[in-house]
């Protein structure tokens, strides 16, 4: 699954979260948020990431962007470990890689205007001030679809997709080459989601961006994603293009993922599987499979031994012991 010439590469990251317990707050176990991930971006591609909520979605956002120190393993940019950056290093890589928060707002100085925030990352790395610092962010608003005149006002003034698109003009501020996605359409109106994720795309093409983008909702992925990683509970379960993942899923998890999906035409009817159980903890999980207990499919292997990702096919990574086979073409 790794390739050469790419501009991210992630190598068996894994990041555990300390429970503490005991009177002096000793760690007795662990929570394995990122457990063994690999998976690696091309310039100007898009991976989509999906899975339920608490599989380690945005934690792995936050490691490749190292906003969070790993527990071992490797992510590379450029060739290079950003956990072995200097501060030289570590300054240019916070201008090429950046992140669109799912809820913008939380991430905005409440006391700061639109002009602020959005010129703050040029003022931090000294590329503008002045008259020459308001043209630059007049002309970001006006690349995300805003008005300059909204520099003068301040956050709470602003609907739901005006901040994420002040959001996103921050985020491209410093002609990033690298942007994290976490969930940027989902604390949005459905009226407002098209625009975003058509102004994602637009961005992408014209300034060749090169997108993580992280996301429960599987048909948005479909949409805007070159590739799909599928996770569950830390794990990596499923690598492929979009369209090579949507035609042939090798993993009960990609299809239950794809069976939740509700169908838009009204005359039309599917066979819904319900998944059921609840999702195991991640404290020191047990052996074998992390979905096995959820799994209809599974057999005394899983339950012994945790499946490895192996290429079932070229450029299709799966990890399971099943030989299971989707349902066929998803429309």
């Amino acid at each position: 699954m790794i390739q050469n010439k790419n501009l991210v590469v992630v190598r068996n990251l894994r990041k555990l979260f300390p429970v503490k317990a005991g009177f002096f707050g000793k760690p007795k176990s662990f929570v394995h948020a990122v457990d063994d991930v690999s998976f690696s971006i091309k310039k100007g591609q898009t991976m989509g990431l999906v899975g339920e909520s608490g599989c380690g979605k945005t934690t792995i956002g936050r490691l490749v962007l190292r906003l969070l120190e790993k527990t071992s393993g490797e992510v590379e940019y450029k060739g290079k470990n950003i956990f072995n950056f200097n501060k030289l290093e570590q300054k240019q890589f916070r201008r090429e890689a950046q992140l669109i928060f799912q809820d913008a707002f939380s991430s905005f100085d409440l006391r700061k205007c639109v002009g602020d925030i959005v010129g703050e990352p040029l003022k931090v790395h000294g590329l503008a001030s002045g008259s020459e610092l308001t043209d630059r962010v007049a002309d970001l608003l006006k690349t995300v679809g805003l008005k300059p005149e909204l520099m003068r006002e301040f956050p709470h003034t602003l609907s739901s997709g005006q901040k994420q698109c002040v959001g996103m003009a921050r985020s491209i501020a410093l002609n990033s080459e690298f942007v994290v996605a976490d969930e940027p359409i989902s604390s949005l109106d459905v009226s407002v989601r098209a625009q975003v994720l058509n102004l994602l795309k637009d961005l992408q093409e014209e300034k060749d961006l090169t997108y993580l983008f992280i996301s429960h909702d599987i048909r948005v992925v479909r949409w805007l994603a070159t590739h799909i990683a599928v996770m569950y509970l830390g794990k990596l379960v499923e690598y492929a293009e979009t369209e090579e993942l949507f035609v042939h899923r090798y993993h009960p998890y990609t299809e239950a993922l794809l069976n939740a999906v509700p169908v838009e035409d009204p005359f039309k009817r599917r066979e819904r599987k319900i998944l059921l159980g609840e999702v195991p903890s991640p404290v020191d999980p047990a052996p074998g499979c992390r979905f096995q207990p959820r799994c209809e499919y599974a057999v005394d292997q899983c339950r012994l031994e945790t499946p490895p990702l192996v290429e079932k096919s070229p450029g299709h990574w799966v990890a399971c012991f099943v030989d299971f086979h989707g349902a066929g073409n998803f429309s």
